[in-house]
Parts: structure tokens; sequence; C-alpha cells
């Protein structure tokens, strides 16, 4: 590990009552004071104001509005080794049922809700995929990497770094030499990997794809759709490398169509299933891409008068920021309103946000609007929201949320 200080710090009162509401993030506008000048992975010390006690052990990154990743709150604690591996241990447990299901791609640590903010680990067919939000975690990696390996049960680790961190690694010492993809440890044969879910394959670029190389959060929604689609037509909109299309295909779907506006995910589409069905070629042949903006494509293809007995809509984040929640909300009716008229009678709407700043009630209101306006009658099957591997320990961690609607 890279030298670190500590750091004695106080709060502001509203600082200190999230931190003791369990929050793991305090904002720079939450301390009061900071005894020295911290460098990215000093341990803040945090003090309470008035008893002048322990209150909280967390990283420091100055470099951050984020000023204070929490690891521990009530109370004084040693960080070190066994601090990690416990933690270590504690996010693998969680994830025991997952791997009893033919399930080779999971996430191992989901940041803040597994307790160390700022860091995720997603597990590719053995291979570890590190990736960080925060330069506070780089003086950490000597002591972190080998315990990642021997709780993954892994040799081999590629590190993948948010930009605000790649930045800040080439500026300094204890990121000197790390590089978006990185390979940490062990040998990497080949970029991209194959691995399962619920026993179908796909493809993940590790070094180069987006996040850690695949969207693994929908993992159980991706099931869910399989069970439904046999003998259906079905509709994956904003369908990037396909998850929704492959299970739907392995669930006796009559036909899928892939609606996206990039020709790159298309054709990540197109691979994955014929990894999975290029020995059968009536079930591949059973798949087509449609490359085009999807507010377009739905109105294309209500033109044309095309019904879908399952239509699923999963576009990317809306909402970046607090100020573009409005303009989220207003993305999600349309987008919804669009595809309404593209279910067949009887048949199902998927509806799905990603958009942390949307609440679920939120999304849920606009959704259950649009079937409203629509005219048409319907009824909500189920709402659904993180895969095990994507647990929740605070209010923002809560970002996917779905929801299942019959419509008449």
């Amino acid at each position: 590990m890279k030298k670190t200080s500590r750091l004695p710090v106080t709060l502001t009162a509203p600082g200190e009552r999230a931190l003791r509401a369990g929050h793991p993030w305090l904002f720079d506008g939450a301390i009061r004071s900071v005894k020295g000048e911290g460098k990215a992975g000093d341990l803040a010390v945090v003090f309470s104001v008035k008893k002048n006690k322990c209150i909280g052990v967390g990283l420091y990154d100055p470099g951050s509005p984020i000023r204070i990743r929490v690891l521990h709150g009530g109370g004084p604690a040693t960080v070190n080794e066994d601090f990690f591996r416990k933690k270590l241990a504690a996010a693998k447990e969680l994830r025991t049922p997952l791997l009893a299901t033919d399930t080779t791609g999971y996430r191992l640590v989901h940041g803040e809700n597994d307790g160390l903010p700022g860091l995720v680990v997603d597990v590719y067919a053995g291979v570890c995929v590190l990736k960080l939000y925060s330069a506070a975690w780089l003086p950490w990696l000597d002591t972190l990497l080998p315990l990642i390996l021997e709780v993954a049960g892994s040799e081999t680790l590629v590190l993948r770094l948010a930009r605000v961190v790649e930045n800040a690694a080439r500026a300094s010492t204890a990121g000197a030499g790390l590089t978006d993809g990185a390979v940490l440890s062990g040998h990497l044969p080949e970029e991209e990997l194959i691995f399962r879910e619920h026993g179908r394959q796909f493809y993940a670029n590790v070094v180069r794809g987006h996040k850690t190389g695949f969207f693994l959060d929908h993992r159980d929604n991706r099931k869910h759709i399989g069970e439904l689609a046999e003998g259906k037509e079905v509709l994956d909109v904003f369908s990037y490398a396909g998850g929704f299309s492959v299970h739907a295909l392995a669930g006796g779907a009559t036909g899928v169509t892939s609606l996206d506006v990039s020709g790159p995910a298309l054709e990540q589409a197109s691979r994955n299933v014929q990894l999975n069905f290029g020995g059968d070629p009536a079930v591949a042949g059973r798949h087509q891409n449609m490359e085009a903006d999807a507010f377009d494509g739905l109105a294309e293809l209500a033109e044309s008068e095309k019904t879908y007995d399952l239509v699923i809509v999963d576009p990317p984040s809306f909402a970046k920021s607090e100020k573009e929640i409005p303009g989220a909300l207003a993305a999600y009716r349309k987008i919804n309103r669009l595809a309404v008229p593209l279910v067949a009678p009887g048949g199902v709407l998927v509806a799905a946000s990603c958009s942390a700043r949307v609440t679920a009630e939120d999304f849920f209101k606009v959704i259950a609007v649009a079937l409203q306006v629509s005219g048409r009658k319907h009824k909500l099957l189920d709402k659904t929201f993180h895969d095990v591997d994507h647990p929740v320990g605070f209010p923002e961690g809560a970002y996917l949320k779905t929801v299942y609607y019959r419509i008449y």
C-alpha cells in the first residue's frame, strides 16, 4: 500500500446527520474542518463536534465533490487487510445462490451498497474486472488486489478507471503506470471473454467495453423474458448487445427484433445470437436487427401497423443530474406512449428505467399514465428491481426498476 495519512475531520450538523443515518457519501459542503491538507486515499477519521468522539472512518478524495467515501460509521474502525477481507467475504456470500444457476458473469462488489464506495468488481468467467470511480482507492490497490483475487477464486484482474480517476492516476505517484484496461494480475489472452448467464452465453470486452464489459443488472429480468417468450413475437427496444433478445429466442420466441441506434451494438447482438444459436439456423434465423433512433423506429413500426406480443423498452439513463429529471420523465412518457400501440391485444409491455435520480414511484406513475391515456385496458403483472448481486444500501443505490403490464 502506498503511504497514506490519518486526517481528523469534523462535519457540519447536516453532515453528521447524514453519517449517522448511514449515508456513504460526505460532500465537500458537509465538512466543517480538516486537520491537514489531505491527499486522495488518506483515512478521514470523523469526530463529532459536541463530544469529540470518533463517529466514522472513510477515504478522503480532495478532487471529488464527494469528499469522503465512508467505509465505517458509528465509531472507530481499523482499516487494514482484515477489514477489507471481511467486506469482500460478506459480498461473496450474498452472491452464493446466484452462482448455483449456471451463471459465470456477476457483480462481486457493488460499491457503496457493499460497503466499498466508489469501487466495483465484476467477474466474467473467472476474470475479475475492477472499476474505480474514486482516486481515493489508488493508494489501496496493493492491499486490495490479492484479497479480491482470493475471494473471487481468480488469478486474473483487469483494471478499469472512470475518466476522472484515470486523470488522477496520471498525476499521482499512487497511480503511476496505471491505465484503463491494464491487466494487473494473471494473463488475459483476449480482450473479449465468453461468460454464461442462466445458461445463455454472451461476449464481454473487459478491456474496452462499456462499464466493465456488459450490463449485468438486468439478468433476472432477461431470464423472466425468456420465460414469457414462447410462441411470441418480441420487440427489444434499446437492445444494445441483445441480452433480452437472446433470452427471448432461448425461450421459444417465434421472432425477435433488436432495435437500437448503434450499428456496433446491433452487430454485437447478432454475434451473441450466433454464439448461442449458430448451430441451429432455424432459431438464429428468427432474429433481425433494426438500426434506428428508438423514437423514430417505434413511430415507423406503428405506421406500418406492426404489432408484437412482447415489447421491452429499456432505455439508457435519461437523467444524470437533478436538472435533467423533468426531461427524463417526459422522455419515458413519450417512448412508452409510442410503444403501447405496438403491443398486440393480450401482449405484454415491459418498461424499465436505470435512472437513479428518477424514483420508482415517479417512473411507475409515468407508465401507468401512458397506459391510461392510450385508452386500452391493462393489467399490472409485476414490478421488479435489482438482482441479488446489485444490492441496495442507500437511497441513491436504488436505480433499476421495471414494470410488466398485460395490455388488451
